[in-house]
């Protein structure tokens, strides 16, 4: 019986590790303007959201800078801004007042990340985690628990914070944590 190795053309035998590089390299992203001072990168397949869609899914009074979703509609990456009082200094104690707003908002949030980072010569705040949203309401009715996969990230330019903000449903954590991971490394803000 032969091995695929021994079956594969020993001259082609250098292509092998550039093929297994290339196969485990990460999503190709594209990158999006979304304001003058702030360019993301997006998976490929990734859409940006027109405004009546993002005022439908994110029903808000300031609606975000951007949404970008998979073709499903299920997975988002959303770029929003508001001014805030805060500085870059500030932002030891924005990890805790974020980190505590989470554990308020959801019934369960499982950290993964809470940090603060340096990518591409700025800082920002990176929470990234797995909350659960149970009906408490009583009754018969109740339905099962809403898990996700978020990761998020906030940076202060002058008076205004940027959030950056991607999620999906938890059964889909396996194939997009690195995507959002090499997402949050592709902002570029200025």
């Amino acid at each position: 019986m032969k091995t695929f190795l021994s079956r594969f053309p020993a001259r082609l035998l250098w292509l092998l590790p550039l093929v297994l590089l290339l196969a485990m390299a990460g999503p190709k992203l594209k990158k999006a303007q979304v304001a003058k001072n702030l360019t993301v990168g997006v998976p490929e397949d990734f859409q940006a959201l027109p405004d009546d869609a993002i005022a439908v899914k994110y029903p808000a009074p300031r609606k975000p800078l951007a949404v970008f979703s998979n073709p499903a509609g299920r997975v988002d990456f959303s770029v929003a801004s508001k001014q805030t009082t805060f500085s870059n200094k500030d932002y030891a104690l924005l990890l805790k007042i974020y980190e505590s707003t989470l554990k308020n908002t959801y019934s369960k949030v499982d950290f993964l990340t809470k940090d603060i980072r340096t990518i591409n010569k700025r800082d920002f705040i990176v929470l990234e985690f797995v909350s659960t949203l149970s009906d408490n309401r009583r009754g018969r009715e109740m339905m099962a628990p809403l898990k996700r996969y978020q990761l998020m990230q906030y940076a202060i330019e002058g008076n205004q914070l940027y959030v950056f903000h991607f999620n999906c449903p938890i059964e889909e954590q396996a194939k997009y944590q690195p995507v959002a991971q090499e997402m949050s490394q592709a902002i570029q803000l200025k």
